[in-house]
């Protein structure tokens, strides 16, 4: 008896059958699988903001105690805007993102920024003495110049990014803090 006939039958209905599971399984992998690019840029704006932040030159005015300041260039490199709303160092109990601003008197203080700092899609926000600038309160760890200082940005979505910046002597900005009673007065260690 030839049994070619009913194996070649049998091979035909298995290819079927396994071409139709492949087709199946393709077109939910296809429906459910990999988001559009539209949905893959919501998610990383929506989770990963700070991943498109770099830092340039940055830098930290040495101190031995007090408060001391950070300073540089971000840039957003993404197509969305960031927003800054917080800091952290380990050399200071706590970092508060400052702006420079006339108070009722007409004098030029620092103060806490409100709401943090917007970096523009494709843009940047300057750090610098006088102007916004990361206030490192309570410095814990005495910091000279040439010592590298780790800062941790937080983005609105709760996304982070490091940076590290060398520290250097710099005699300028002793400007008046208008912050928070709690707070301490400034030292010369101050923006």
């Amino acid at each position: 008896m030839n049994s070619t006939p009913r194996t070649t039958g049998r091979t035909s209905r298995l290819l079927v059958a396994g071409t139709l599971g492949f087709a199946l399984a393709f077109a939910l992998t296809a429906c459910a699988g990999d988001p559009s690019p539209a949905a893959t840029t919501a998610a990383v704006a929506a989770g990963q903001q700070a991943a498109a932040l770099t830092i340039t030159d940055p830098w930290v005015k040495a101190a031995d105690s007090g408060m001391m300041a950070a300073f540089g260039t971000l840039t957003n490199d993404g197509d969305t805007d960031v927003r800054i709303v917080s800091a952290s160092a380990p050399v200071a109990s706590s970092v508060e993102l400052h702006e420079m601003a006339t108070n009722d008197a007409g004098q030029m203080v620092m103060r806490p920024k409100e709401g943090g700092f917007d970096i523009p899609a494709g843009g940047t926000h300057q750090l610098a003495p006088g102007g916004d600038h990361l206030m490192l309160m309570n410095v814990t760890t005495a910091v000279k110049p040439g010592d590298l200082v780790t800062v941790t940005l937080t983005a609105e979505d709760g996304s982070t990014v490091d940076f590290t910046a060398p520290a250097r002597s710099f005699s300028g900005g002793n400007e008046a803090y208008a912050g928070s009673s709690a707070t301490p007065t400034p030292t010369p260690a101050a923006s």
